[in-house]
């Protein structure tokens, strides 16, 4: 994930009242996880810094050759399922890398061995028990069933490969020349080494064919998906609250029982003591909004609740459905409009006051960059000397912008010259783009990138360089692009299309494992 486009976190909310807005699509986006697993997850291959020295193990004919699984009629072998399912394993390990030992997952000890705790059901949805091993390959099996399914559609609409998906693949297999050769290896050890002993060089070449060619037929099946402003208007209309946004302030009074004695031990919640609670909150609640009205503060009323009360002041709030939410986005509000609101599901009462309700209605930009990272430094971050080191690093890499920049302006100093720089001098992800990202929206790049972005003075053309915790960006302006809004609805048009698109196109297939399943993982 490139340094520019890594996102912000969303500010945690915990016991608010306000829930996660992905929580009411889980069913949708685990389609959409399921489909962009085979979009992203098996193009290019994570290969991973071997430590250790590597040991090759020696070809086994039976190994090699053995069906491990057979999808409608198709046979495949171990190495062909390991392709799938050491690609979806080390894709979990990366993007999971900080939350491993919460899910139950040790790198070194055998999958089959680990089973999925009640932790790691809630990160992958997999059936508490099961092994690791089982949760991955029936991940792999699903893939490569739709895999084929895809490759025969695309074949029967007429989807060919072409020079770009051949440079793609080109790519592919150089970065493995590539990364082998860095660690010392031969390309059958390093892919023995990710892979398993049975995975040769023509199995990695021909599934990463495939890969290529399925992900392409589906990126250019969502990229013909276009929709005019009327369809976009009334997409939004018809489901407001999926992209509305709420100011408001709010106290929340806790009604939850006490679980502990005066002396901290714990003791058993009674329907009574609940009831108890819960009076006691709708109380401090009621004088709070009775004070409120009477013109005093909202947060200084919470403070002098003495713990029990909690102030938010929110003017970006999202919908998903709760006490709180549903007053909030409901159509009948107003500003000013206010209330006390009973949360019993959620013990605890809510003192209210809707402000306003908008839209995304803020124009997306198009910008092109060119990253330039301040090398590593040598010295370990206890070394004497190490801070200066770093800060001469970044000066450097400042000093490299700013003559790209001065170097771009004394020549024909066109965004197509500025492309061309980016594509020789970048070391961000869209290099190969010319540096461009296109429908930037806020909060989408780290805060000095998205300030220059946004900034009310911007103008098609600008240039200038901005600092980050990443290194130094040379910037140049494209101009304004779609309204926010009207990006989000039609990306959600897109997923819901693609995703019933897919499963048409993918169906339900006949997976037999065969002997040769014991190679795999």
């Amino acid at each position: 994930m490139s340094a520019s486009r890594e996102k912000k976190n969303r500010q945690d909310q915990t016991g608010s009242g306000w829930v996660d807005p992905k929580t009411a699509r889980e069913a949708k986006q685990r389609k959409e996880e399921k489909r962009n697993n085979l979009l992203y997850g098996t193009i290019f291959v994570i290969f991973l810094l071997v430590a250790a020295a590597a040991i090759v193990w020696k070809s086994n004919i039976i190994q090699r050759t053995a069906t491990a699984v057979t999808i409608d009629g198709e046979k495949y072998t171990a190495a062909e399922v390991n392709y799938y399912y050491q690609n979806l394993y080390q894709t979990f390990l990366q993007n999971n890398y900080s939350y491993l030992s919460y899910i139950g997952i040790d790198t070194t000890t055998s999958l089959k061995d680990q089973t999925v705790s009640s932790m790691g059901t809630m990160f992958t949805g997999a059936e508490e028990g099961t092994t690791w091993h089982d949760y991955f390959l029936d991940q792999a099996l699903d893939q490569m069933a739709d895999t084929q399914a895809l490759e025969a559609a695309a074949e029967a609409d007429g989807y060919t490969w072409t020079d770009e998906m051949q440079a793609s693949l080109d790519e592919s297999m150089e970065a493995l020349s590539s990364n082998a050769a860095t660690y010392g290896y031969t390309e059958k050890q390093y892919l023995s080494m990710i892979f398993g002993s049975t995975m040769t060089k023509s199995v990695y070449e021909e599934q990463t064919k495939r890969s290529i060619l399925v992900s392409s037929y589906i990126t250019d099946y969502q990229n013909s998906l276009t929709y005019t402003e009327d369809e976009l208007e009334e997409a939004y209309e018809a489901d407001r609250n999926s992209y509305d946004l709420v100011s408001a302030q709010y106290v929340r009074v806790s009604g939850a029982a006490a679980t502990t004695d005066d002396e901290g031990n714990e003791i058993e919640v009674t329907e009574e003591m609940s009831a108890e609670a819960m009076a006691t909150a709708k109380e401090i609640a009621d004088q709070i909004y009775a004070d409120w009205q009477a013109g005093g503060d909202l947060q200084e009323l919470a403070d002098a609740s003495e713990g029990s009360a909690t102030y938010t002041d929110t003017d970006s709030a999202t919908y998903a459905s709760s006490t709180l939410n549903d007053w909030l986005f409901d159509d009948a509000r107003e500003a000013g409009d206010s209330a006390v609101l009973e949360d019993e599901s959620g013990s605890a009462y809510y003192v209210a006051v809707f402000e306003s309700k908008s839209r995304n209605d803020y124009d997306t930009v198009d910008v092109r960059h060119i990253l330039i990272q301040p090398e590593a430094s040598e010295l370990s971050s206890d070394d004497e000397g190490y801070e200066d080191d770093v800060a001469a690093k970044k000066a450097e890499a400042l000093e490299k912008a700013e003559a790209l920049l001065e170097e771009w302006k004394a020549g024909e100093a066109t965004e197509d010259s500025f492309a061309e720089l980016a594509k020789t001098n970048s070391s961000d992800g869209s290099a190969s783009e010319g540096g461009l990202y296109t429908e930037v929206y806020k909060g989408q790049m780290v805060a000095e990138f998205e300030d220059w972005c946004f900034d009310p003075a911007r103008q098609a053309g600008d240039t200038g360089v901005v600092e980050t915790t990443y290194g130094a960006h040379v910037m140049y302006f494209v101009g304004y692009d779609t309204p926010y809004w009207q990006v989000q609805v039609r990306n959600n048009l897109r997923t819901d299309a693609v995703n019933q698109w897919y499963e048409e196109k993918t169906g339900e297939l006949t997976v037999e494992q065969g002997s040769g399943i014991s190679y795999v993982g």
